[in-house]
């Protein structure tokens, strides 16, 4: 219904513990206007609201993204954000249609994983035992000293 029969603006997708102690899901704003269309939706993913996001909830910056949010959704026209790797960008209504009207920014949003190399496990056990080596001698020197009463 948004889609179809509203100015749907934007969605700011919230993180879990926004709104701890009281839920620990995570929440979406919706921004729309009653009548007009829709030809793109603007996504911001929210990573901090200026509050730790545990059940305490004790002020960090008491800011987090919320000033970026309200300068980036006053540039969004300007802007035109669509890199999805960003905080934010647009969707098209058509590609939400598509994914059976999914909100959820997951759905759109593009993750970059680095891929990581790791030594063999026969490198990493050498590594291991030349550092116990070291520890060893260590270990004696003070025995050592300790015995020559220093």
């Amino acid at each position: 219904m948004l889609l179809e029969t509203c100015q749907f603006e934007g969605i700011v997708s919230m993180p879990s513990g926004v709104f701890k102690p009281y839920a620990g899901v995570s929440t979406a704003v919706l921004i729309f206007t009653k009548g007009g269309s829709t030809e793109k939706v603007w996504f911001y993913d929210m990573e901090a609201d200026g509050y730790s996001l545990d059940d305490k909830r004790t002020p960090t910056d008491m800011k987090g993204d919320i000033p970026d949010i309200i300068e980036s959704f006053g540039k969004r026209k300007e802007e035109n954000p669509v890199d999805r790797k960003g905080k934010c960008f647009y969707v098209p209504a058509e590609e939400i249609k598509a994914n059976n009207y999914d909100l959820s920014i997951s759905r759109y949003k593009e993750i970059e994983y680095e891929e990581v190399e790791y030594e063999k496990p026969e490198v990493i056990i050498r590594k291991i035992e030349e550092i116990e080596g070291r520890i060893l001698e260590n270990v004696g020197e003070l025995k050592g000293m300790l015995g020559k009463g220093i």
